[in-house]
């Protein structure tokens, strides 16, 4: 003999309910217990279809909240020598706000900070209840040329802690300088594709892409963009981000 499911002994028992308050309500009402029944039944009817939508409602309502994506990085993610709104979290969230993608971006950025340096802060930079991390770092690691074994490997250990806390991530690439040579270049260039398809985390190839190099939409010292700057680094990444949310939202169910 098979064993009731739950949701079988959840309409017996209904069920034996619903026969007792009949014959309550017969005795109570009586003529008028074919009308009161009838509106009784609608109630029943309209309580179960409400039980069967909570499910839907709770997700829906999980959706509409904003997800917590903190942007880890250095002075590019900080907007070093611009007003707060136009730091690229700043920008980046009204414009996905303009796109009716409401999220909170947590401006983690650090002026100086090197992959190790982000790797030492993750714990507190990245607190609990974080659904993203835009991660951001390695140009002052070119700039000083460390060995790229080194900013690999807090790279790595970022991307595994992350991913051990079940946050996503978009990795964001750079590129050395080419005053370092060919032979460092190639090993750093590396590191950001190799460890976007090891740990299978999106990859924005390049930060500062449209961006480097060029005067007009960087500041007197050449290397970090202008509040214009900005705007276009986010316009060409933002899509990288959409991307990054709708996987985060579909993941949440």
């Amino acid at each position: 003999m098979e064993m009731e499911s739950g949701a079988e002994l959840a309409r017996d028992a209904v069920a034996d309910d619903e026969e007792s308050m009949r014959l309550s309500m017969r005795f109570s009402y009586g003529d008028c217990f074919a009308a009161v029944e009838g509106l009784r039944r609608m109630f029943v009817v309209a309580g179960f279809g409400l039980l069967l939508l909570m499910p839907a409602l709770a997700g829906a309502a999980d959706n509409a909240r904003p997800l917590k994506i903190v942007a880890l990085g250095d002075s590019l993610s900080a907007g070093l020598g611009l007003p707060a709104q136009a730091a690229f979290p700043a920008m980046l969230q009204n414009s996905l706000k303009n796109k009716q993608i409401h999220v909170d971006i947590a401006n983690a950025g650090v002026s100086g900070d090197t992959s190790s340096g982000g790797r030492d802060r993750l714990d507190w930079s990245v607190p609990d209840g974080t659904d993203a991390v835009i991660l951001e770092l390695g140009a002052n690691d070119a700039l000083r040329g460390i060995d790229p074994a080194v900013t690999r490997a807090a790279l790595e250990d970022i991307l595994k802690r992350l991913k051990a806390r079940k946050i996503a991530v978009l990795l964001c690439g750079m590129l050395a300088p080419p005053n370092y040579g060919a032979e460092f270049a190639a090993r750093f260039n590396a590191i950001y594709p190799d460890l976007a398809r090891q740990y299978d985390v999106p990859l924005y190839p390049f930060f500062l892409d449209g961006v480097a190099a060029d005067k007009t939409l960087n500041q007197a010292d050449g290397m970090h963009p202008t509040a214009q700057g900005v705007e276009v680094i986010v316009a060409r990444i933002l899509p990288a981000v959409e991307a990054l949310i709708a996987a985060v939202r579909a993941r949440a169910g």
